[in-house]
């Protein structure tokens, strides 16, 4: 375990998990804001990645895992990025739509704020969230974080504009 609330806990993911990230990796609706579903190729990547980012950071997307029934609900986790150019820590989640609307995003993403800030001792936290994708920007704006900038990302072909939300340690409300 790598950190738990009320409700949930983490872990890194297992080889065992791809059926899962399928199930949300490859939904068009769960996907909307990268803009396509992906492949199956595509998450396996998906799933490698994580397992490099565990190895060479020490943390990236976990498995988000309901404590009552041992269900799969999603990922959530810390993820090195870039933001205009700059390097960052982002708070990523990714739930599967059957758990969207339950309040498992904000209470994982303050669990992963309050490890950032606790474990790792970061002194700002960010996440990255594309402009159409309103129930992400209100999770970030619930977890305490303020836009701090837009960027446009290219993906898929696309121009995609991306805010910027961002808290400091010391600004952290106290709903963590």
């Amino acid at each position: 375990m790598i950190f738990e609330t009320k409700r949930l806990y983490t872990r890194p993911l297992i080889v065992s998990d791809i059926v899962n990230l399928n199930q949300t990796l490859m939904d068009v609706q769960a996907m909307y804001a990268y803009a396509h579903a992906f492949k199956p190729a595509e998450v396996l990547a998906w799933y490698q990645r994580q397992v490099q980012r565990y190895q060479q950071d020490g943390f990236g997307l976990w498995a988000l895992i309901r404590k009552e029934d041992q269900q799969f609900v999603g990922q959530c986790g810390l993820t090195k990025q870039t933001f205009n150019g700059a390097p960052i820590v982002e708070i990523g989640y990714l739930l599967q739509r059957d758990f969207w609307h339950h309040g498992y995003a904000i209470e994982a993403a303050r669990a992963a704020k309050q490890y950032a800030f606790e474990q790792l001792e970061l002194a700002r936290v960010w996440s990255v969230i594309r402009d159409n994708n309103l129930a992400s920007m209100n999770v970030a704006i619930r977890n305490g974080m303020l836009v701090r900038g837009k960027e446009i990302k290219h993906y898929y072909g696309l121009d995609m504009p991306h805010f910027g939300f961002a808290v400091d340690q010391n600004k952290s409300n106290s709903n963590s």
